[in-house]
């Protein structure tokens, strides 16, 4: 309620002051441009020509302050004087307190019947925050690392610098604004460190002189030991990933050339068993071809020539008594070379006995020298070629007894 009638009043002066008659005065000089950061003070000096009666200061178009030769029309507190007279001149001062981003703009003041007035710009700037994420930071010593520093809400946008308190073999870093928010700066420290330390970040507004600094603890570990002693950086992600492509088809190559391998020796090893099978089996008819006249030879120990008295009387009864003649067969000799001489000997025999066959006239004479020539021959024949050559001899006998 007190402001509005401190306005209404004012209004009603400069209206007074302005239907009264002036002299000629004049601005000098006017106000000059200010920046100041939010909550400070703004100061604006007016300097104009002794025997003015009205001055007036208005802050993006509005009246904040009034000033008659009787004293200040003060409206809001925000807004007060300070004034300076010289020789030739009066200086008006106006003060902003406590500024907020909301009063930046354009400040003027002027004189009462005067077409001139002098003009200003007002730019208030908001100090935003200032962070790093981490308060202590534990790295590995001789190792690279970065870090990085945020500063938000900054009105106008701070330079960014970085202080070092700990032992580096290596440092830079730089700032740029944050992808997509361009109120957001970012800044990134790199730095190899060799012992602990501090490092602080450093935001500054350069036409303000103002800065806003936040600091971290660096804490230096050593590398672990099997770190020790690697030589070469890290093989960058591309080349692990055509290592990986290249070790699995190998893999695949390696597998693929086992199963071919164990494919032929299989194949092989069945050949070789099939071989061997045929040549088992021919080795075993081999064997069966050979003991077949040995079978033979050791069979031939059996007289199958031999025949009892009655058998032989009863063979003999049954000849027909058709022809003289006996042909005796041949009987083919063993390969042994006595066994020839032998069966030679055996020949001569049977011609022996055909001849006496011609010569006697009946079946039964026939039959009586068979017997008694046979008998004779095969008991020769046993004692000079032994069991075997007996064996023939009677089955060379019986036949031509048969016969």
């Amino acid at each position: 309620m007190e402001g509005s009638w401190r306005d209404v009043l004012a209004v009603l002066v400069i209206l007074a002051q302005l239907t009264a008659s002036g002299s000629s005065y004049q601005i000098i000089e006017g106000p000059q441009n200010v920046t100041v950061l939010k909550g400070l003070e703004a100061r604006f000096n007016c300097t104009v020509t002794h025997g003015w009666k009205l001055l007036m200061w208005t802050l993006n178009q509005m009246v904040v302050l009034s000033l008659t030769t009787q004293g200040p029309i003060i409206t809001n507190n925000r807004f007060t004087y300070a004034s300076y007279n010289s020789t030739d001149s009066f200086i008006s001062e106006l003060i902003i307190h406590d500024v907020q981003p909301s009063d930046s703009g354009s400040v003027q003041c002027s004189l009462q019947n005067s077409h001139g007035f002098g003009s200003a710009f007002l730019s208030v700037q908001v100090m935003g925050t200032l962070n790093i994420p981490s308060d202590n930071l534990i790295v590995t010593e001789g190792e690279p690392c970065n870090v990085t520093c945020y500063a938000m809400g900054w009105t106008s946008l701070p330079d960014i610098s970085w202080e070092l308190e700990v032992p580096v073999s290596h440092s830079s870093y730089n700032s740029f604004l944050e992808p997509g928010n361009f109120m957001r700066v970012l800044s990134v420290l790199h730095l190899t460190p060799l012992g602990n330390g501090t490092l602080t970040c450093v935001a500054e507004l350069k036409d303000l002189q103002a800065s806003k600094s936040f600091t971290v603890n660096l804490t230096v570990v050593q590398p672990p030991p099997d770190s020790i002693g690697e030589e070469g950086p890290a093989l960058p992600t591309w080349a692990i990933i055509l290592l990986a492509v290249a070790f699995s088809l190998l893999l695949i190559l390696i597998i693929a050339l086992i199963i071919i391998f164990c494919c032929c020796c299989a194949s092989r090893r069945e050949k070789e068993e099939s071989t061997y099978q045929n040549e088992i089996r021919k080795s075993a008819n081999m064997r069966t071809n050979k003991a077949d006249p040995e079978t033979k030879l050791k069979s031939g120990k059996e007289n199958y020539g031999y025949s009892s008295d009655e058998a032989r009387a009863a063979q003999t009864a049954s000849l027909p008594p058709k022809s003289a003649e006996v042909s005796l067969p041949e009987k083919r000799s063993s390969s042994l070379p006595y066994q020839r001489s032998t069966h030679g000997m055996v020949d001569a025999e049977r011609f022996k006995v055909h001849n006496n066959l011609k010569n006697q006239g009946g079946v039964d004479d026939m039959a009586a020298a068979c017997g008694d020539d046979m008998a004779a021959a095969c008991g020769d024949m046993a004692t000079a070629c032994g069991d075997g050559m007996a064996a023939a001899c009677s089955d060379d006998m019986a036949a031509a007894c048969g016969a």
